[in-house]
Order: C-alpha cells, then structure tokens, then sequence
C-alpha cells in the first residue's frame, strides 16, 4: 500500500502541479492585501479539494450512468494527460488563464481551483486511480497533495521572490514529462496492452 501511495502522490503532485499554479497565484494577487491573498488561498484550495473529493466519491459511478467504461475513460483521459504533459514540457503553462489585475478574491480562487488545481488531468488520475487502486489509497494522496498545495500558498511573497521563475519552469518541464509518460500508460491500459 506505501509504493501505491507514494506512486499516486507523486502522479497527483505532477499534475496538480502546486508550482506553477502557486506562480499563477503570486503574480495574480500581487495587488491584494495579505488578508485577501490569505482568503484567495484558502478559498482555491478548499475548492480544489472539494472538487477532487467529489470526484474520487463519485466519478465511477457517473462514469456508468453514462455508460462509458473505464477502459474508455482511461483512453479519454490518457489523450488528455498526454496533451497537457506536452504543453508542461514545451513552456505552454495555462498560467493567467483569464485572471485579471486586481480581479475579485473569489474569481481569482476559482480559476486557480479549477481548472488550475483540479482540471480535466486531475479530475482523469483521480477516477483511475481510484478503479486501480481504491478509495482510501486515492483519498490519502489527494489529501496529502492538496495538504503540500495549501502549504506552498502559505508562504509568504519573500520567499517566492527568492526561488525565482526559472526553478519554477525547470521543474514544470520535467513534471510535463511524466505527466505525458502517465498519459501514454493510460491509453496502454484502455487498449488492454
């Protein structure tokens, strides 16, 4: 169960990819008081996790109440992990995505939540992984990564200026690798090879 779990850790980390949404979320709130980054954070991460927890309860089965397999899922959503690995590791981050200067705490928090946080990859890992490995397996490393997530948001904006974006961008070329490594082990699996 430990190998499992570290497995499923580090398959959610690359691909909730807490860096570079974090860098989304400095650069968004760069004109917020420290209250409302406090807020923005907090409310992005809550959302995220709600979403995360509602998909690994109930993702199977709306799966079946549209008759789709989970081999077509897995084909689906491996086409899907394998278009956004490409995009990490080619610089093609969907950082801003549609969030303004001086947007509202709750708009910049739910466009981090999803589809940041919680996008199409992520909502893809948690209902595979979830039929590979089961519930409590999957629900521990959702909480553990979404645990490191609102970490990482706790930081203070001193600390983020001293990492720099080029770690940042290193780091997201190399999660885009195994993000689309993932990907390809998911349409494998659909095909049954």
């Amino acid at each position: 169960m430990l190998e499992q779990l570290i497995q499923l850790v580090i398959l959610f980390t690359v691909i909730i990819d807490p860096l570079s949404s974090f860098a989304v979320f400095t650069a968004s709130t760069a004109s917020m008081t420290p209250a409302e980054k406090k807020r923005t954070a907090l409310y992005a991460v809550l959302a995220a996790a709600a979403m995360s927890y509602a998909v690994l309860l109930i993702g199977a089965p709306l799966l079946g109440l549209f008759s789709v397999g989970i081999s077509d899922f897995k084909i689906a959503g491996g086409i899907i992990l394998a278009i956004f690995g490409v995009q990490m590791t080619l610089g093609q981050s969907m950082s801003q995505n549609g969030i303004k200067q001086g947007s509202s705490v709750p708009a910049v928090a739910a466009i981090i939540a999803t589809p940041l946080l919680t996008g199409p990859a992520a909502i893809t890992a948690i209902i595979a992984a979830v039929n590979d490995q089961g519930l409590l397996v999957t629900g521990i490393a959702v909480t553990i990564v979404m645990g490191i997530t609102a970490l990482m948001f706790a930081l203070p904006t001193s600390v983020v200026n001293r990492i720099g974006k080029t770690p940042i961008q290193f780091m997201s070329v190399i999660m885009g690798m195994i993000t689309l490594a993932w990907g390809i082990r998911f349409i494998r699996d659909g095909l049954g090879f």
